[in-house]
C-alpha cells in the first residue's frame, strides 16, 4: 500500500497499488457505502438504476447543449462518466467518443483558416436554425412587443 504523500507503506493509506483502486473507491471503500450496495441486491438494483437515470440525463443535456456556446461536449463527457461508474458499455463509449472528440480537434486544427471559418459557420447556422425551430426567437421579439410572423416557429 501506498500513502497518499507516496512515501513508502502507510497502514492509513487511501491508495492500494495492487487492485488499482482509485481514491474515489477507496474512500467509499472506508465508509462501506460500496460494500453494503454489493451486498443487497434490491439496493445494488436500486443504486444501478439511479446512476442510470442521473447518467442519462445528463447525457441528454449535454448532447442538446453541443451545437451551443458553452460546455455541451463536457457535459457528454461527464453524462458517460457516470454511466461507466456501473455499466461498462459506457466505459468503451466514453473512450471511443473521447478519442474521436480528440482526433476531429487535432485534424480542425491542421486545416486551413477557410475550412475552420465553414466549420464554425455551420455550426452557427444550426443555431440560429434550432433557436428558430424551438421559437426562442418569438419568445424574445414577445418581450419587447414585437410579434412579427418570420420570429415564430413553424413547428410550434
Amino acid at each position: 500500500m501506498r500513502s497518499l504523500s507516496g512515501h513508502g507503506k502507510d497502514r492509513g493509506s487511501l491508495l492500494d497499488e495492487s487492485d488499482g483502486d482509485d481514491l474515489l473507491d477507496a474512500v467509499a471503500g472506508r465508509i462501506g457505502f460500496r460494500e453494503r450496495i454489493r451486498r443487497s441486491r434490491s439496493l445494488r438494483l436500486a443504486y444501478r438504476v439511479g446512476v442510470g437515470l442521473l447518467g442519462g440525463l445528463v447525457l441528454a443535456a449535454g448532447i442538446v447543449m453541443i451545437p451551443y456556446p458553452g460546455p455541451g461536449w463536457l457535459v457528454v463527457f461527464a453524462g458517460l462518466a457516470i454511466l461507466a461508474t456501473e455499466f461498462t458499455w459506457a466505459e468503451r463509449v466514453l473512450r471511443y467518443a473521447k478519442d474521436r472528440y480528440d482526433a476531429w480537434s487535432e485534424w480542425l486544427g491542421r486545416q486551413s483558416t477557410l475550412t475552420r471559418t465553414a466549420v464554425w459557420t455551420a455550426t452557427a447556422a444550426i443555431v440560429v436554425l434550432t433557436l428558430w425551430l424551438l421559437n426562442a426567437y418569438g419568445l424574445v421579439g414577445g418581450w419587447f412587443g414585437l410579434h412579427w410572423p418570420w420570429l415564430s416557429s413553424p413547428v410550434l
